[in-house]
């Protein structure tokens, strides 16, 4: 593998994550408790012996920078190939702009895939959870001497109108393309996974064609080129929604789950931090969940993705929900069917998740946050006894005094304001001091199990050295 070059397209949005992707690409979101979902295309590639990788970023770069670093946790901190990192770049001669698209972002790096040696070139999604190996997909692609070749699998219809969908021949070269179709005709879809050759790539990235399934794959098809697909039959997600976030996530539950993240013959590497082992208290109940490293559990967790360094308090309850890295969940607060992002802190006695009312729809969000789900942003705070109903979107950063009423409805909506009087400011910011310092305290007996100094300097919703930004 070493004729191949791998390029990972990282700089989407990724809006419909909701907040999870406002303040990151949607490839440096975490999933699973430790790892980012960047993490799956970098490891298959090391793991299918691709050392030669370039990652195009666009959309907030820095956590994706900070986490990929010089590649070391992957392999990828050599002289000869190793990992890049490339921002879009303003030209002499060229008017400044964003990548407009899958096809534009690579060929606006033509010139770096033109000096990497080899002959094809491996053009990855960086924004899927998969295990995949690359090796017989580029075997298959100089089999066929194809011009590209298309990672394909089934899909559910459902999912089919926001995908490719193709039709094959009997030689596996694909006859039809339909690029996001209302009326699926079929249920074989493109994993926007491709084997390119260099000449295919020179001859069919245009300024006009800025994106592969829009413009460059009919095109090709079209014009006579060979694209041929490849089928997948392993477990492949598109966590492009919150559900589908959430689902992908608790799926790791399974007994059997479809994506062994234990299995020691394909290893999903990532950068850990240093951290002390997760703690399970003696007041602790803990069912069917992922605990990261640096936890300290002294309540109950069912059903649950906890990442490194959340703290569980005693009598607090998490259910059913995925909670980012240095969360607190203080005592006798309940935590349902919820997304907390990092650094959140849930104060005594608060209810994130309540009612049964799932399909009121978040009202400014609708097509995002409609299942029942309640996702908190970076930094919020909770007040103590504050009840959230279903859907609700919790802003970065949120205070005490953005709360404006200790029932928050199912489908409604905190953020901070983006404007406040100077007088008011300085009132604002004295209460939210003071929730701040109320919510993060622990509210236990000092001499109850599992609340020594120890822990609470250990987890306490500090960042760790060395952890990305966001």
């Amino acid at each position: 593998m070493k004729r191949t070059l791998a390029v990972i397209l990282a700089g989407g949005e990724g809006e419909r994550l909701s907040i999870l992707s406002s303040l990151r690409a949607k490839p440096a979101v975490p999933f699973g408790g430790k790892y980012r979902i960047i993490d799956f295309s970098l490891s298959n590639c090391v793991n299918s012996d691709i050392d030669n990788v370039v990652v195009l970023t666009q959309y907030n770069p820095r956590s994706l920078n900070d986490h990929i670093g010089m590649g070391r946790p992957w392999d990828l901190d050599r002289n000869n190939g190793g990992v890049r990192m490339l921002q879009p770049y303003i030209a002499r001669g060229r008017v400044a702009e964003w990548y407009r698209g899958t096809a534009d972002a690579v060929l606006q790096n033509l010139n770096v895939i033109e000096q990497a040696a080899g002959d094809t070139v491996l053009v990855l999604a960086g924004d899927h959870i998969y295990k995949m190996d690359y090796q017989p997909f580029v075997a298959a692609h100089r089999r066929h001497h194809a011009d590209v070749t298309i990672a394909v699998r089934r899909v559910p219809l459902a999912d089919a109108t926001r995908m490719g969908i193709l039709a094959l021949d009997e030689t596996e070269r694909v006859v039809e393309w339909h690029e996001k179709p209302r009326q699926p005709k079929s249920d074989l879809a493109s994993m926007g996974v491709y084997v390119f050759s260099k000449r295919a790539l020179h001859q069919w990235l245009t300024d006009t064609r800025a994106d592969f399934g829009r413009d460059v794959i009919p095109a090709m098809i079209e014009g006579g080129a060979r694209v041929f697909g490849y089928r997948f039959g392993g477990y492949w997600q598109d966590v492009g929604t919150v559900q589908s976030y959430w689902e992908a996530n608790l799926a790791l539950l399974a007994d059997a789950p479809e994506l062994d993240l234990y299995d020691r013959e394909w290893v999903i590497h990532t950068r850990s931090e240093e951290r002390a082992p997760a703690k399970i208290g003696s007041t602790a109940q803990v069912h069917r969940s992922l605990i990261s490293h640096g936890c300290v559990i002294n309540g109950s967790v069912v059903n649950s993705v906890l990442s490194p360094g959340v703290v569980v308090d005693v009598g607090a309850v998490v259910r059913d929900s995925i909670i980012l890295f240095d969360s607190v969940v203080r005592p006798g607060a309940v935590v349902d069917r919820a997304i907390l992002d990092k650094e959140v802190a849930v104060g005594p006695g608060a209810i994130v998740g309540e009612g049964t009312d799932y399909d009121v729809v978040n009202r400014r969000e609708p097509g995002r946050l409609n299942t029942g789900i309640t996702v908190v942003g970076k930094r919020a705070v909770v007040p103590r006894g504050v009840r959230i109903g279903r859907n609700v979107l919790v802003g970065e950063g949120a205070r005490a005094s953005d709360f404006l009423s200790r029932v928050i409805r199912s489908g409604s909506t905190v953020e901070r304001p983006r404007e406040r009087g100077a007088k008011l400011g300085s009132r604002v910011r004295a209460a939210d001091a003071s929730e701040m310092r109320e919510t993060m305290a622990v509210d236990v007996d000092p001499g109850a199990p599992g609340t020594d100094a120890d822990d609470r300097s250990n987890s306490g919703g500090r960042m760790a050295s060395g952890e990305p930004s966001d």
